[in-house]
């Protein structure tokens, strides 16, 4: 039921559930994440097991919403007496998640810890209103 309430969340963009409808919903492959909304702070955790956070992953906030993007280089290697084992894997991943409307990147932080990159957006508890502007009529 989660993952149901996961596509009709209300913050996506109808164009972006019919690409997932489509395409299959292959960025969740490459990071898993969860979402937390504690208090007056939006949590979020990437499973990024294996990455440099300080040289491998971007995190940032554009037009309302949470990206991260990065690069995974695996190599693992064995050596015996008579036979040698090689498995690589890389390639580049990404995720865009909507925030809540009134998110700004004003005080955002994220922290890499045991393969887990965690994001803490704060969110006002009342959205913003926009700014209102009396706009002058004249006689023309």
């Amino acid at each position: 039921m989660s993952e149901l309430a996961h596509w009709l969340d209300p913050r996506r963009r109808p164009f972006e559930l019919l690409e997932k409808f489509f395409e299959g919903d292959t960025s969740s492959v490459a990071i898993k994440v969860e979402e937390v909304r504690d208090g007056d702070s939006l949590i979020v955790r990437a499973e990024l097991p294996g990455i440099d956070p300080d040289k491998d992953v971007d995190v940032s906030i554009v037009d309302g919403s949470l990206h991260i993007s990065g690069f995974r280089e695996e190599k693992t290697e064995q050596k015996e007496k008579d036979s040698y084992r090689s498995e690589f894997r890389y390639g580049s991943f990404s995720r865009t998640l909507p925030l809540p409307e009134g998110a700004t990147a004003e005080s955002v932080t994220a922290t890499y810890k045991d393969g887990v990159l965690e994001v803490r957006v704060p969110v006002p508890t009342t959205p913003p209103t926009p700014p209102q502007s009396k706009i002058n009529v004249t006689r023309g």
